[in-house]
């Protein structure tokens, strides 16, 4: 079993940044691949970022590439969601989620683990 805890949301003006910090326990770190959702007041969750277990391999929304950076630090079990250029329509929850799928990651069915979320809230 993988528990997944999520820190460093919060408010942020527009053009802002944030790092999101995703810590991971129960299971050899590098096993599993690792991604970013969100989830925004009346929408579905979304793909955000990907990365690979090694880290070589990411993978990014279309909405959000050139301004996020999605990392991970096997040593620390913790996966990174660095934010820049922040726009009030990345308001959301954010989550990070597990997955043994080595492909497909964007698709949030493929990941069995998940976070509680953090609020990620840009004001214009």
């Amino acid at each position: 079993q993988v528990q997944l805890v999520e820190s460093g949301g919060g408010l942020v003006q527009a053009g802002g940044s944030l790092r999101l910090s995703c810590a991971a326990s129960g299971r050899t770190f590098s096993d599993y691949a690792m991604g970013w959702f969100r989830q925004a007041p009346g929408k579905e969750r979304e793909f955000v970022a990907a990365i690979n277990w090694s880290g070589g391999r990411t993978y990014y929304a279309d909405s959000v590439k050139g301004r996020f950076t999605i990392s991970r630090d096997n040593a620390k079990n913790t996966v990174y969601l660095q934010m820049n250029s922040l726009k009030p329509e990345d308001t959301a929850v954010y989550y990070c989620g597990g997955t043994d799928y080595y492909s497909d990651l964007k698709r949030q069915n493929k990941y069995a683990y998940w976070g509680q979320g953090t609020q990620v809230t840009v004001s214009s």
